[in-house]
């Protein structure tokens, strides 16, 4: 039996594992969920204080996330980005996401990188009432993780695409429970990114951006032999953007983000006697999950429709050494109801860059990163190529 305290970590846990990161809703039992959905956490405070997205922004550190693709474009030779997100953080204090990153150009067309996401849910403690007496019964960690690799590949001067792979852990197993084991996966994202030569637009010059991200394509978790598995977070990202540089020390970005779940909308199950069930994903494989993502809502075009998140986010930049953000990000209510405004800003100092941002919840539905300071940390490692700020550098970029 689990004592009063850890009861609160076990619902804590729970909540977690059941849908926290981007299952909300309360007003339809069709949200869909899946397995290790940390794998939707923003990696980064640059994308989280533009509403997180950052399939078509510029390319950064922690472009593995959002679009592999990007690295083909980047400006450094190499780089690490390093991440920190606490989560719950007004429950409990050792749940949180951490994330290393590095990347490399091979040459001026290709570059590879490298990244470790790990997912602490934090202690549990056990204890056990025997005889009138409580018995520790240990303590124990649960935590997931992702390692991946991706490639990246100009196929002109203005298109690049890339392929990443990733290898998928979650050890959710606790000592007590003998019946569950961890449980592991491999997935698969292919992205592809434009970027425009500069252009004019209202006298000042132009970079249009957009993107396209379908990750985590691979087989379903399995936790418990003889269960239904859990299908992993395959996701479709499309987005676009576009900075004007106003002159030589002033830039505004402006970007918009669409994002759908591949995975099988939960359909009514009902037993022999014809009596309700209760919602439940098709046992099917994760290929046929995603072709059948887009035509399975049993509301038909209305509920694929609402199936699809939005963001829209702005990023000022002033001489390349400060930067200002906000966004915000839009989901159905019936599909979870996450709605919030984000707020971010970045420093930039010489080859470390510092971005931190914050998330105001505008839904009744609280999130769980709602009042939390989310960190990250470029190091640029080699700044043999700057960030066009001004019409002559952004002509001699490209």
């Amino acid at each position: 039996m689990l004592s009063h305290t850890m009861r609160a970590l076990h619902v804590t846990l729970t909540y977690l594992i059941l849908g926290a990161v981007f299952c909300f809703g309360q007003n339809s039992n069709r949200v869909i969920t899946t397995g290790v959905p940390f794998l939707m956490i923003a990696a980064d405070a640059r994308a989280a204080g533009m509403g997180e997205l950052g399939v078509a922004t510029s390319a950064d550190n922690y472009s593995q996330h959002w679009n592999p693709a990007k690295y083909a474009f980047a400006e450094n030779e190499k780089g690490v980005g390093l991440s920190y997100t606490p989560y719950l953080s007004k429950l409990v204090d050792d749940i949180f996401l951490g994330n290393i990153t590095f990347y490399k150009k091979v040459d001026d067309r290709s570059s590879w990188a490298t990244s470790l996401r790990y997912f602490s849910l934090g202690d549990i403690q056990f204890n056990e009432f025997i005889a009138g007496t409580i018995v520790d019964q240990g303590m124990e960690r649960p935590s997931e993780l992702t390692l991946d690799l991706s490639y990246a590949l100009k196929l002109s001067n203005e298109f690049s695409m890339a392929v990443a792979g990733r290898f998928i852990y979650s050890d959710l197993k606790i000592a007590v429970d003998a019946d569950t084991s961890s449980a592991s996966s491999l997935g698969v994202d292919v992205a592809a990114f434009y970027q425009s030569q500069p252009f004019e637009l209202s006298s000042n010059m132009a970079v249009f951006r957009s993107g396209v991200n379908i990750s985590n394509i691979g087989p379903r978790l399995n936790y418990d032999s003889g269960a239904q598995k859990s299908f992993i977070p395959t996701n479709m990202r499309i987005g676009a953007g576009i900075d004007l540089f106003f002159d030589d020390a002033n830039r505004l970005g402006f970007y918009t983000e669409f994002s759908k779940l591949l995975v099988p909308t939960p359909v009514a199950v009902y037993d022999s006697n014809e009596d309700f069930l209760g919602y439940r994903q098709p046992d099917i494989d994760f290929i046929n999950g995603i072709i059948t993502s887009f035509s399975d809502a049993p509301g038909g075009l209305a509920e694929e429709l609402s199936e699809i998140t939005t963001a829209v986010g702005l990023e000022y930049r002033f001489q390349e050494s400060f930067s200002a953000r906000t966004g915000f990000f839009n989901e159905s209510q019936d599909k979870g109801s996450r709605r919030y405004l984000t707020m971010g800003a970045g420093f930039n100092l010489d080859f470390i860059e510092i971005d931190l941002s914050y998330l105001f919840s505008t839904s009744r539905v609280r999130n769980p990163l709602e009042n939390t300071i989310r960190f990250s940390l470029s190091l640029n490692l080699d700044q043999s190529a700057s960030q066009p700020s001004s019409k002559d550098s952004l002509d001699n970029s490209y």
